[in-house]
């Protein structure tokens, strides 16, 4: 009986050898914007931009970078009933970022990233879970949006202009 527990353990410890972490480079870990970046918005006035963009890049401590981020939106109506009310609304969120190094004016990063979600709304008065709904979809898709545009600056080098 020893000896199967031994070789059971054995396999286990064998077989996890192997593991890989997903959070093992320390690279995609780190904003190389962040305490480094004045940010300006425009477009679009999305209420949870502002208070994310503080927790994405921070307090600007050394301005090195100018970010602009534009926010355009685009409804559009998937399917209208025969009473012409609205039974799924997809909304569309582009988001231009641009990138800037202060010290040299150039551009570093442009980049459009585009989110999206759809929502059902359900009467043609107020509706206090359709507009819940609507606000943490919108949150989503912002939170969803930052971290795309921050996986895309662990790819480049933010010395070098276009």
């Amino acid at each position: 009986m020893r000896y199967v527990l031994v070789f059971v353990v054995f396999c286990i410890l064998q077989s996890c050898s192997n593991i890989e972490f997903v959070y093992n480079d320390k690279k995609n870990l780190t904003n190389p914007l962040y305490e480094k970046t004045k940010i300006s918005t425009g477009g679009l006035e999305l209420a949870f931009l502002k208070s994310y963009l503080p927790m994405f890049f921070g307090n600007t401590k050394n301005e090195k970078y100018s970010l602009s981020i534009i926010i355009e939106e685009e409804k559009t109506r998937r399917s209208v009933e025969t009473n012409q009310a609205v039974s799924d609304l997809r909304y569309e969120l582009k988001f231009y970022y641009e990138l800037k190094k202060i010290d040299e004016s150039c551009l570093v990063f442009k980049k459009k990233i585009l989110s999206s979600f759809s929502i059902n709304p359900k009467s043609s008065g107020f509706n206090y879970g359709t507009d819940v709904s609507l606000e943490k979809k919108y949150e989503l898709a912002i939170t969803e949006n930052l971290n795309q545009f921050i996986s895309y600056l662990s790819v480049i080098n933010l010395n070098s202009c276009l």
